[in-house]
Order: structure tokens, then sequence, then C-alpha cells
């Protein structure tokens, strides 16, 4: 495993050290103890999670608050997609920054999302299917999330305007500047 800063503190690229053959490759997906000992974070993941979307579907920018805040370690099974994390961590010397990293079934990347940020992604190839690992349960009265348009953090998601497809709910979610208000 191999561990690639991204500029925002403490969210990082994961790279698995993959063996090919000609019957096709292996890999190790996660490893606890190789994980903590490389990152210098805690590997207890509590909870996985899937899910199966279209060419130019958005999803995000989502996090969970509070006592049920989470880190998440996320890769792509099928397809590719554009994975946003958003450092939402007010006093954090990267607030408000973030990146955009291709992930998908062939480059094998994944992504460690600290507590603290707000993540989306957005579907490139003709459908995907997405997998995060989560440090914390999902509680639904701690959800929280930014507009997947906000002007102020202008992610270019990579897909033309007419052919996004974003939920009626993230569609309700607020601006950046509003998501630490009450």
């Amino acid at each position: 495993m191999e561990i690639e800063q991204t500029g925002l503190k403490d969210c990082m690229i994961i790279k698995p050290r993959v063996f090919e053959d000609p019957r096709g490759y292996f890999f190790e997906s996660f490893n606890k103890q190789t994980f903590e000992e490389k990152t210098g974070l805690s590997g207890d993941f509590v909870q996985d999670n899937q899910s199966f979307s279209s060419y130019g579907v958005i999803r995000g920018l989502h996090a969970q608050t509070g006592a049920f805040a989470q880190a998440k370690l996320v890769r792509v099974t099928k397809g590719e997609v554009l994975d946003v994390a958003v450092d939402a961590r007010p006093g954090s010397p990267t607030y408000g920054k973030h990146v955009a990293i291709r992930l998908s079934a062939e480059n094998k990347l994944q992504l460690y999302i600290p507590r603290g940020f707000v993540h989306g992604f957005s579907v490139l190839s003709e459908t995907a299917e997405f997998l995060y690992k989560c440090d914390n349960f999902f509680n639904k009265a701690s959800e929280t999330g930014v507009i997947y348009n906000d002007t102020d953090l202008n992610i270019n998601w990579l897909i033309p305007d007419e052919k996004q497809s974003v939920s009626d709910k993230d569609l309700l979610l607020k601006p950046f500047s509003l998501l630490h208000e009450q």
C-alpha cells in the first residue's frame, strides 16, 4: 500500500499493491494493521455501504455531524467516478478547499476522507459501483450537506449540465457558507 497526500489535511489517496498475472489480479483492499501503520489513523470501520449509479448521477455533498461524524474509505469496483471531498472543519488550514480524484475499477485507487469533510461523487462511466467503509454508524438526524453546485466551492463535476442527475433531496442542500449555521 502506498499513501499519497491530496493537499487537504488528513485526506489521502491509497494505492493498493496489485498482483497481476494471466489469470487476473489480486489485491488487499483493506488491512487494518497496514492502514494504521501507513496513515497513523484508526482503521476502526464499522459499516460498509455500496451504491450503483448511471452516467451523470451526482451524489452529495453529504456528511454526518456531531457524535455521528464519519470518516470514509471509498473505492469503485465497477466503472469510474469523480470523487470529491471538501474540508468543512472550521479552523482547518484547508477549510473550504476540495480535492477531486478519479476513482475507477481500473486504477483501484481509494480515497480516505476524514471526519468533518463533506463528500460526493459524479459518475463518469455508463454505470458505476461505489463502495465505502465508514468509521461510525449512520444516523438520520445527524445528516447534513452542501449543494453540489455551490458557487463558492465551484466544483467541476465533469458532467455537462444537461446530463446531470441529482436527487430531489440533494437539490435541497444548503450552500457551503451556511453549513455551520443552525
